[in-house]
């Protein structure tokens, strides 16, 4: 099996210092594995590594997709497969770095994520049926051919009820079954993870607040006012935790510093998120510093463990 490294964590932990660090002990190159930094002109916003942050290290997977495109979880593990064979043919390493559970945890697995209806319709149409016929209904439509996930589902969790409706009527197969399938099918990569975190959790935070305050330092806000005069910032880049919260400063609502203090409550929470997600994963090689500046030390633990690993 192919093997490749992961750097991940919660956002602004060094995960990018750390795998351009590794890039170079190693022989390897960047892929990125963040669900924003795919956009075109969302440089700042989305903390994405700017040339003397890489260091001259090769990076994929940045500026892939118009700010107004339509990205699935699926076309990302199609296109960073093909950047991480590629990588491997020259006998280079992968390094994946980010902070998107969803688009690791399917490159890695390699099981063809399921495409959402969103793009062809079926699941508007579904959200329409919800309203029109109530959950009830709705959850009774879903035990008719899949039993399993109806019995399981809340009546009131109607993202999950309609995503198994859209699963089934996609590929002809039940939640339930797509989930036995993919639990049997050996992974496409064998991954040597490691994610940072910090103690105390205020360190973290810390981090957070000290990048915004660079972000607008380096004209987060000019970018912002390109996007939008363009046209560029619609669709869910336009939700994006700094870009949404400084559009509506820039809308007249609210001050900057209010904006500020909200980028940063915000991307605490998605932190908080992130972590949560990445606890479920028992494969992952944490790495725990309690000082803000710890590259050094980050360092010197991830390539003890990477060398534990057979990778040198």
């Amino acid at each position: 099996m192919k093997q490749i490294v992961v750097v991940t964590g919660p956002t602004a932990s060094g995960k990018t210092e750390l795998a351009v660090d590794l890039a170079l002990a190693l022989g390897g190159e960047v892929v990125s594995a963040d669900s924003m930094q795919i956009y075109r002109g969302m440089d700042i916003g989305t903390a994405k590594p700017t040339p003397s942050e890489m260091r001259g290290v090769p990076h994929h997977m940045l500026d892939v997709a118009e700010p107004g495109e339509s990205y699935s979880v699926s076309r990302y593990e199609q296109e960073a497969a093909c950047c991480v064979d590629d990588i491997l043919s020259r006998g280079r390493l992968p390094v994946v770095c980010g902070g998107t559970g969803q688009y690791i945890d399917a490159l890695i697995a390699g099981t063809g994520f399921l495409e959402s209806g969103a793009e062809s319709g079926i699941r508007a149409r579904l959200e329409q049926e919800w309203d029109a016929c109530g959950a009830a209904a709705m959850l009774a439509r879903l035990g008719q051919f899949d039993p399993q996930s109806a019995a399981r589902l809340h009546p009131n969790d109607r993202k999950r009820v309609i995503r198994a409706i859209e699963v089934y009527e996609l590929t002809g197969k039940t939640m339930t079954q797509h989930n036995e399938e993919t639990c049997l099918r050996a992974p496409r990569y064998r991954a040597a993870m490691l994610a940072l975190n910090t103690e105390p959790r205020d360190i973290l935070y810390a981090r957070i607040d000290l990048r915004v305050r660079r972000m607008l330092e380096a004209g987060l806000v000019r970018e912002i006012i390109a996007l939008r005069e363009s046209g560029a910032l619609r669709g869910t880049a336009a939700q994006a935790i700094g870009y949404k919260e400084f559009s509506d400063y820039l809308d007249g609502n609210g001050t900057l510093e209010d904006a500020a203090a909200l980028v940063a409550q915000k991307s605490r929470n998605y932190a908080k998120r992130q972590l949560t997600w990445l606890r479920r994963n028992d494969k992952i090689q944490w790495i725990v510093y309690n000082h803000i500046d710890a590259k050094q030390e980050v360092f010197e633990k991830a390539t003890a463990f990477l060398q534990h690993m057979g990778i040198k």
